[in-house]
């Protein structure tokens, strides 16, 4: 591609031209369902890198590429799971907003709604906000990926919200 070590703007826009719909085929093949500008800027970063590093003796760009793409978008998913991990509460701002409400009938609201639930959803309730276990430990316990118990959080969330409101009116 280039063994000159001057790399002029122009040159790499036409390279990230030639390489967008990769990056998004990477966002699609890694599952990536929310931050997509995010990660298209890593992957757009690593592109860079990596045009700046090839050695057109050691091959084709495409792979390498790819590789570098892939190899960026998946150590930021690793980044971004370790921080939620231990920076981020497991408490849902929908409990937080629903507890930290002034109106009378609050608490008696959510206990409703929590006795409503499957036994499988007051036990992650019963380790998330009882016992206080990180998402890691709720996916060990519930035997998935800490991706399924985000998921599943989100959906029992939106369950008790409905169920709450449902009740409230």
């Amino acid at each position: 591609m280039h063994d000159q070590k001057e790399f002029s703007m122009q040159e790499f826009e036409d390279v990230l031209a030639q390489y967008e719909p990769m990056i998004s085929h990477s966002i699609r093949k890694l599952n990536i369902y929310r931050d997509h500008e995010q990660y298209r800027q890593v992957g757009r970063i690593a592109l860079w890198q990596a045009w700046k590093r090839f050695d057109t003796e050691k091959g084709d760009f495409t792979p390498f590429a790819y590789r570098s793409i892939r190899g960026a978008m998946l150590d930021e998913l690793k980044h971004e799971a370790r921080f939620e991990e231990r920076f981020m509460p497991a408490i849902n701002e929908v409990i937080i907003d629903y507890l930290g409400a002034e109106e009378k009938g609050v608490y008696h609201l959510l206990h409703d709604a929590i006795e409503q639930l499957d036994p499988r959803e007051k036990a992650f309730i019963q380790w998330s906000f009882v016992e206080q276990c990180s998402l890691a430990e709720c996916a060990e316990r519930a035997g998935i990926s800490v991706a399924g118990v985000k998921k599943r959080r989100e959906r029992m969330m939106r369950k008790l919200k409905e169920m709450m409101k449902a009740a409230g009116q």
